[in-house]
């Protein structure tokens, strides 16, 4: 005989509404109450029906997660965040691929609503009134990216890069190189305004190329023009930039980090493949997914809320595509 919302709430000691409200807006119910709950639902196998609950709150039981680039490496992490978070709280997640395309990614948000409770919107490439605008009409939350009053998650990047120049000073090198990525890219414009504070409080001359899109090709496309820069180290926007210089700088003979050291964002898992393993600003990708969720649903059970916004770190891992400045 099937588990019902009833067996769950005598278990509990607590009522059925309750038991209800625990599962659909876990934050109006108090922290012991609520793991009363949510002990009695994982001893009793207890399934809440998504059809019944959905004519009862007026929820879907879903929530929309859209990024700009499935084949990126870093976004991956993020995803199994959200999806991990969303699953302990009963939610299924809608999982959308942008392609980097701001006009797609409105549409995709405009069409995703029907159909979702609530917005993760990761790295969105849209413009800000754009977003407010979308924002009024759906819950949204952003990752790694602020607009007005918009809840969004952000990783702290001031600190890392002053880390990372502080590396690179120690090192020897005096000259470095950005390569940036998208324009309309809201991580790369706080990036390289954070590298403009570190560098010009270490005294470093920053020098900065042209953009790139944030993919392999970007950094092997703009290897050959931080080469005519003579830096003697250089930052990608992100490590699949990053390694795409490694590569470039392979097939021309320019020893890393012997000639030129290199740097990238994010800690991809690709970036302790490579050959030399590859020094990076670690961004906590899981750990950001997770919140995003924690700040939805936060939204979804009381909209008057103030508005949240959570700021994670990010560290700093030296490997050995990172070394002494050559001697002029």
């Amino acid at each position: 005989m099937p588990v019902t919302i009833k067996d769950v709430a005598r278990a509990a000691g607590v009522s059925a509404s309750t038991v209800s409200r625990a599962l659909a807006s876990p934050d109006l119910v108090h922290a012991d109450t609520r793991e009363r709950v949510r002990q009695a639902v994982a001893e009793l196998g207890y399934h809440p029906n998504r059809a019944a609950r959905g004519l009862i709150t007026g929820r879907t039981g879903n929530l929309g997660l859209l990024v700009p680039d499935l084949a990126n490496p870093f976004f991956p992490g993020v995803v199994k965040g959200v999806q991990a978070r969303a699953r302990e709280f009963d939610y299924a997640v809608f999982l959308a691929d942008t392609d980097e395309d701001p006009a797609a990614e409105a549409g995709l948000v405009r069409n995703l609503s029907k159909q979702v409770d609530g917005l993760i919107l990761c790295s969105p490439r849209m413009s800000e009134p754009e977003v407010r605008a979308l924002s009024g009409d759906t819950p949204i939350v952003l990752l790694n990216r602020r607009v007005g009053r918009v809840p969004s998650v952000t990783v702290n990047s001031v600190d890392g890069l002053r880390h990372a120049i502080g590396h690179l000073t120690a090192l020897g090198h005096r000259r470095v190189a950005y390569v940036p990525g998208p324009k309309v890219s809201w991580s790369n414009r706080e990036r390289l305004r954070a590298l403009r504070t570190a560098t010009a409080e270490a005294g470093v001359e920053l020098v900065e190329t042209g953009n790139v899109v944030p993919r392999f090709s970007g950094g092997v496309a703009a290897a050959d023009q931080v080469l005519a820069t003579g830096v003697s180290a250089v930052i990608g926007y992100n490590d699949l930039v990053a390694i795409g210089m490694l590569s470039r700088f392979a097939a021309r003979g320019v020893a890393v980090p012997g000639r030129i050291s290199v740097m990238g964002f994010d800690d991809i898992v690709l970036s302790e493949m490579v050959s030399p393993a590859l020094t990076t600003l670690a961004q906590p990708k899981e750990q950001t997914g997770r919140a995003g969720v924690d700040l939805l649903l936060q939204l979804l059970a009381d909209p008057g809320h103030p508005i949240q916004r959570r700021e994670l770190d990010s560290h700093l891992m030296v490997r050995d595509s990172t070394g002494p400045a050559p001697h002029p």
